[in-house]
Formats: C-alpha cells, sequence, structure tokens
C-alpha cells in the first residue's frame, strides 16, 4: 500500500520530474575555476552556430547547385528538388534528437559532441566535393543526424558548466549560435559561394567544424553521463511528466506558427506591406539582429512568463503583418517579429530543464524533435494556405497557431501556481 505524497515533496508535483534537485551553486566539472566553465559553453556555442549555419547554408545556394549538378547544362536540378537540400536535414534531425540521445548510453557526451561536429564537418566537405546531388543529399543527411543529436545533448550542458546563478546566462549563450547563424553564417556562406562558387561555401562550413572540433577537445571538460536514456523513457517521461508534455505541445504549436508564417515572409513584405524586393534581404537582416537581441533577453527570464507574452506578441504581430499595408508598417512589425521570435529557443530549453530537470537529455530530446519536425509542418501548411488562398493567409494561419500556444501557456501557468498553493507554496521551481 502507498502513502500519499507530502505536499511540498517532489512527488506532489505533477509537473516536475522526481529526483534530486541540482545543487543552489555548483563549480564547473573538476573543480575549476570558473573561466573554464564559461570557455566550455563558449565552444558548444560555437558548435551549435556551425550546425545551423550548416543545416541553413543552402537556403542561399540553391540555384547554382541546382545548375551546376544536373544532368547536362540545359537541365538543372529544379528549385523544389533542391530544397531538400533543407528539408532533408530538418527531417532526419527531427528523428535523430531522440535516437542519439539513446544511443549515446554511457558514452561521455564530451565524446559524443566531437564525433558529432567531426561528422558535420565530414559531411561539408563532401558535398563540397560531390560530381552529383545524390551525393549532396546523402551528406545532408549526415548533417541532420549531427544538428539533432547535437542540440539535444547539448541544450542542457549549462548546468553543469557554470554556477547554478548564471545557467540562464550560459542556456542564451548557447543557443545565441541558432539567430547569430541566420545573422551571420548563412549571409557569409552566400557571399562566398558568390564569390567563389557554392564548393568553396560548404568546404568553408566544413573547415568551421574542425576548427569546432578542436575547441570542443580543448575547452570542453569531461561529462559523464549523469543518467542512462531508453526508448521506453521517453513516452513515459510524456505520460508521467505534465510539463514536459505541455512543452512539447507549445513547441509544435510556436515553431509550426513561425514558419508557416516566416517562410513566405517575402512575397506577404511584397503584396501586403509594399516593400521592394531589393530591401527585402536588408529587411530580413534586421530581423536576424532583433532575434540575436531577443534571445539574450529572454535569457535570464521565466520561461512560462517569456513565451506568454512572446506567443501573444506574436499573435497579434502575425495578424497584423498580413493585413496592414505600407511599408513603415512592415518594416515595424518585422522588426518586432524578430525580437519577440528571438527568444522562443532558450526560453522553451529552459521549460524542459525546469519540468524534468533529472532527465534533462530526454527532454530535451523531445523539444528538439518536436521542434525540426514543426519546422517540415509549418513550411507544408504555409505553402498549402499560400497556394489554396493568398500569401497573408501563411501568417494569419500562424497567428491562429500562436494563439493556440498562448492558451496552452497560460492553463499550464494557472496549474502550476495551483500546484504550488496546495503544497502549500513549496512545491514547483520558477521556470
Amino acid at each position: 500500500m502507498t502513502s500519499a505524497a507530502a505536499p511540498g515533496s517532489p512527488a506532489s508535483n505533477p509537473d516536475h520530474e522526481r529526483g534530486p534537485r541540482p545543487p543552489s551553486d555548483v563549480r564547473p566539472p573538476g573543480g575549476g575555476p570558473a573561466w573554464k566553465g564559461w570557455a566550455a559553453v563558449v565552444a558548444v556555442a560555437l558548435g551549435i552556430f556551425g550546425l545551423i549555419t550548416s543545416e541553413l547554408l543552402p537556403v542561399g545556394l540553391l540555384t547554382p547547385v541546382g545548375a551546376d549538378l544536373g544532368v547536362s547544362a540545359d537541365l538543372g536540378v529544379s528549385a523544389g528538388t533542391a530544397g531538400l537540400m533543407v528539408t532533408v536535414p530538418g527531417l532526419v534531425a527531427g528523428f535523430c534528437a531522440p535516437l542519439v540521445t539513446v544511443g549515446a548510453g554511457r558514452l561521455d557526451r564530451r565524446l559524443v559532441l566531437c564525433v558529432l561536429i567531426a561528422l558535420m564537418a565530414a559531411a561539408n566537405l563532401a558535398a563540397a566535393l560531390a560530381p552529383t546531388f545524390a551525393v549532396v543529399l546523402a551528406a545532408r543527411v549526415l548533417v541532420g543526424v549531427s544538428v539533432g543529436g547535437f542540440w539535444a545533448i547539448a541544450g542542457g550542458l549549462a548546468v553543469r558548466l557554470v554556477p547554478r546563478r548564471h545557467v540562464g546566462r550560459a542556456t542564451a549563450l548557447v543557443f545565441g549560435g541558432v539567430p547569430t547563424a541566420s545573422v551571420l553564417g548563412v549571409p557569409a556562406g552566400t557571399l562566398l559561394g558568390e564569390l567563389g562558387g557554392w564548393r568553396t561555401a560548404f568546404a568553408a562550413v566544413g573547415a568551421l567544424g574542425l576548427v569546432t572540433l578542436a575547441a570542443l577537445l580543448l575547452l570542453l571538460p569531461p561529462l559523464p553521463p549523469t543518467g542512462h536514456v531508453t526508448f521506453a523513457r521517453l513516452p513515459d517521461l510524456l505520460r508521467s511528466n505534465r510539463g514536459v508534455r505541455a512543452g512539447v505541445v507549445v513547441t509544435f504549436l510556436v515553431v509550426t506558427g513561425q514558419f508557416a508564417a516566416y517562410t513566405f515572409v517575402r512575397p506577404v513584405l511584397q503584396d501586403v506591406s509594399g516593400i521592394g524586393a531589393q530591401y527585402v534581404s536588408t529587411l530580413l537582416l534586421g530581423y536576424g539582429v532583433a532575434g540575436v537581441a531577443g534571445n539574450f533577453l529572454a535569457g535570464a527570464r521565466g520561461a512560462h512568463r517569456t513565451l506568454l507574452t512572446v506567443s501573444a506578441c506574436l499573435t497579434v504581430i502575425l495578424a497584423l503583418i498580413a493585413v496592414l499595408p505600407g511599408a513603415a508598417a512592415g518594416t515595424a512589425l518585422l522588426l518586432a517579429w524578430g525580437l519577440a521570435y528571438g527568444g522562443v529557443s532558450v526560453s522553451l530549453q529552459r521549460w524542459m530543464l525546469t519540468s524534468a530537470p533529472a532527465s534533462a537529455e530526454a527532454a530535451t530530446s523531445l523539444m528538439v524533435a518536436t521542434f525540426n519536425l514543426a519546422i517540415a509542418a509549418g513550411a507544408l501548411l504555409g505553402g498549402l494556405a499560400v497556394d489554396g488562398i493568398s500569401a497573408p493567409a501563411a501568417p494569419l494561419g500562424g497567428a491562429a497557431l500562436m494563439l493556440l500556444a498562448a492558451g496552452t501557456v497560460w492553463t499550464t501557468s494557472i496549474r502550476r501556481r495551483s500546484g504550488r498553493t496546495d503544497g502549500q507554496g513549496q512545491t514547483g521551481h520558477q521556470a
């Protein structure tokens, strides 16, 4: 016969993982100076930057790759087929996030991250030398494995590298590699492709992978696993942990809504806002810079409160940008969009770490898998809306999904507050 959990005990809180909480303050592994922990965080952030740059690099290179690898000089690879260079790694990353987490077993996480970065470097160097488009796609599959596995494992490492009070900032620094890749990595790769050919761009990202590998080997301390994740553990975590379950739903809604709208931002800016095509790339750069700022603004703040604010703001922004004419309005809304969405990745990561502190890797792998699959789902839904209705239908559909996400966050927050009240203020953990 089992007894009921006492109020305020970890077992009485359905939103959090059982097990000991991390101490209020920890030193970097090995008891070394604090700067070593921050140096390791920078190395991991560089890895995220390189991987996201690698994943998105073909966005600016679709035409030259398709033209060069066609069956003949007159018959290149179509734009739609070339787009598989972006779709394939996203889908593979979604499936490989949990697979790599489980497969890593009891391996040192430092070794796993180094192998994944080496795989990314090799894949890009292979793409740079590829004689056919099929070889490029095979290399892109390996990129997807690297992205999904690295992100799932690296997302929860900050708590093991820096003092507990700095985990928010360290996590924001790690995830700063995501928007920074869009702002700096992809444009730089596109410029290299224009100056030296698309093969040069892929080779440069491969070289960046090798530099990152050296940084990880030099700066990352040994990171033995804190637990063993099994395939059975993943659905069990979803069933037993309400916080993780809600986090997966919020991830899917927010990211699907984002990419349903953002994938078709160019036609919306031109058709609704009346912005000339020659200005769109500059505005998207501004969007990316705003996203970097949003990432660091959200880093040290509560995940639930931040995601509620972000999803509510994005609901309004996406609805307005779909219907409000004028270049000034379109520009202001796009920059606000970037600032708001910039806080999503780091806040979702903090949500998962707070909901399951004793199963960080398992929770993160579920979030990363959902995140990447939602990218593909968003692009698909946005395309159906644009083809079936009009370009503004894409951001309007995205706004509807953001509204659902805001409602989910709100409901979850109410339940968390209720749980803390029932536990006389002792249950729960500030996200």
